[in-house]
């Protein structure tokens, strides 16, 4: 798929607001809402714009906790009657309630996805910081799937949990998740470069997780962030998920690629839109390049040159950029410029030599 034009999938965080302290928060999230996040008037015309400009895409209202934001559901239901893919990732809090999961879905919220960081209790409570949140998280999955509400669950993967991928997959098919989607824990934030995994360790959870997704009853899609090398493993293994089926939409045209498949990466099919407003080209790559209160977010993606270069894998350098598997894979650039400062780098907890550079070798 040719993103350049537009992204598959728009972020917005509405807050940094949230009563976790996790240990790995990208958005170093407080208590309380911070100063100048977008109103909801320009929160409306945020969603008028990606509507018209990049049509009904999936738009995901996340934070912080989108729960600790007064307007929410309005600000759902809105996007749900412009035609947007509205979808919400809410904190497992005492505010996550069975009557507000039923409120989100009555806004016309199509999938919630819940963090779910440990096969346990204690590993999920302590990673979290919050006692308590690994009940909550499975209370809310089971609400969700009562109430008839599309769940996703999304599980960040580092030193503290990396031997229970395949508990976790199983609690994910028990509570009857669409996708899973596996975060690579990216040093920004509060997350430090000591909670990632090696290389080696790397490449070992993607063929995990592809094998996981190759078993002929996975009943989830399997989905990376910050985990593209996954992708590349897939091919190799010849493992494709399962396809989710296409809603037509009316005066549309058909064949976006569904979440979930490869080539989706950091401003490549991919944008994040800040509580204040800035554009970044996720939230993990927090380099700012406008700001909706200032720019059109269309003409940003289109047209920033970090926005365009992101686009063209073949200008990464050093052996990202003559992969055979640039396209689909491309590396997890929002880790690469956590570690190395430079976004275009070669990845460095990618361990695959490519075959250009396997033929040159002494």
């Amino acid at each position: 798929m040719n993103f350049d034009h537009a992204p598959i999938i728009c972020i917005w965080e509405v807050t940094r607001a949230c009563d976790l302290v996790c240990q790995h928060c990208r958005a170093e999230a407080q208590a309380a809402p911070a100063a100048g996040e977008l109103s909801g008037d320009e929160g409306r015309a945020l969603l008028d714009h990606v509507r018209a400009e990049f049509g009904p895409i999936l738009f995901v209202i996340t934070g912080g906790d989108p729960l600790k934001r007064a307007d929410v559901y309005d600000l759902a239901a809105y996007g749900d009657r412009l035609g947007l893919r509205m979808a919400i990732t809410p904190s497992a809090t005492p505010l996550l309630t069975p009557a507000a999961i039923t409120r989100l879905r009555d806004a016309g919220v199509r999938r919630m996805a819940v963090s779910l960081d440990g096969a346990d209790k204690p590993t999920h409570d302590r990673f979290r910081g919050v006692e308590g949140t690994w009940e909550r998280t499975l209370a809310a999955l089971d609400t969700a799937r009562s109430l008839g509400v599309e769940s996703q669950v999304n599980t960040s993967i580092g030193r503290h949990n990396r031997d229970q991928l395949e508990l976790i997959a199983d609690l994910c098919a028990w509570y009857g998740v669409s996708q899973w989607s596996v975060f690579l824990l990216v040093p920004t934030g509060r997350a430090d470069q000591g909670q990632i995994i090696t290389p080696e360790e790397h490449e070992d959870i993607y063929r995990r997780l592809a094998a996981i997704q190759g078993r002929p009853d996975c009943p989830f899609a399997v989905k990376t962030t910050a985990g593209q090398p996954y992708y590349r493993v897939r091919a190799q293994m010849g493992i494709k998920p399962p396809r989710p089926p296409v809603v037509p939409v009316a005066g549309e045209p058909a064949g976006r690629r569904p979440v979930g498949m490869g080539g989706i990466n950091d401003g490549n099919g991919f944008v994040f839109v800040s509580h204040t407003g800035e554009i970044c080209p996720s939230g993990f790559l927090p380099v700012v390049a406008g700001n909706v209160r200032q720019e059109r977010l269309a003409d940003v993606y289109r047209s920033h040159p970090l926005f365009v270069r992101l686009r063209q894998p073949a200008s990464y350098d050093g052996k990202c950029g003559v992969c055979e598997f640039n396209r689909v894979c491309g590396g997890s650039r929002s880790r690469t410029w956590a570690i190395t400062g430079d976004p275009f780098a070669s990845d460095p907890t990618c361990i695959y030599e490519p075959r250009s550079l396997q033929r040159n070798a002494p």
